[in-house]
């Protein structure tokens, strides 16, 4: 019996029509922009890090810091830098005052006798030893508000009115090193005593210092 050929041949030609007539595949798409949760995809500026990158604490890549090298961005310098520079300067030492003897010596003149007077005075008055505070005091001695002490029986007999506490407690507070010195002589405390010099002769060859006001 023979077969008709024409149901056969469409039978074999009706996969190759079908795949003829069928539109091509799309092309994969990209998937880190078809991803909604990751939004559309945006340019990474040259130079910044992206989110997964690691970034150092200097704020630099790992190539870029070398031991012994500068930052290459001089406008960003490492994070600890400002630290180490800020502990540079505090450890950095202050400006060194004037020397108060050299400050004497210019204004008053012969400051090794005023530091004698000063530490032999505050020792007495420190120690309570009436006598020798006497022999540190030039009189007339004037004293608070305008008044002066004629003598050294005078000045014993109003010892307390005149080195009052508050008066005592600034001498024994006060450091040589720190007098104030000016053309009234040298300053202890907040003037509360004030020592100065006096000329022994017509030149001012010599000259005797002593404490001329305690207020």
């Amino acid at each position: 019996m023979r077969l008709s050929r024409t149901p056969l041949l469409l039978a074999l030609a009706s996969p190759l029509w079908l795949a003829a007539c069928s539109p091509s595949a799309p092309p994969p798409a990209d998937t880190a922009a078809a991803d909604p949760a990751q939004g559309p995809a945006t340019a990474i500026p040259e130079g910044r890090p992206t989110p997964g990158d690691t970034v150092p604490s200097s704020g630099l890549s790992p190539d870029a810091v070398t031991a012994g090298s500068p930052a290459p961005d001089a406008a960003a310098p490492a994070a600890g830098g400002a630290t180490t520079s800020a502990a540079d300067a505090a450890a950095t030492p202050p400006a060194p005052t004037s020397d108060v003897r050299q400050r004497i010596d210019q204004v008053l003149g012969d400051a090794a006798q005023y530091e004698a007077v000063f530490n032999a005075f505050q020792k007495a008055v420190n120690g309570g030893d009436r006598a020798a505070v006497v022999e540190e005091v030039r009189f007339p001695l004037n004293i608070a508000n305008g008044a002066k002490i004629t003598g050294p029986g005078e000045f014993q007999r109003n010892y307390e009115r005149i080195l009052t506490p508050a008066v005592r407690k600034a001498i024994a507070a006060q450091k040589f090193d720190d007098v104030m010195v000016n053309q009234q002589g040298v300053m202890i405390g907040d003037g509360q005593v004030w020592l100065n010099g006096t000329c022994l002769d017509a030149a001012c060859s010599r000259t005797e210092v002593k404490v001329v006001t305690i207020q």
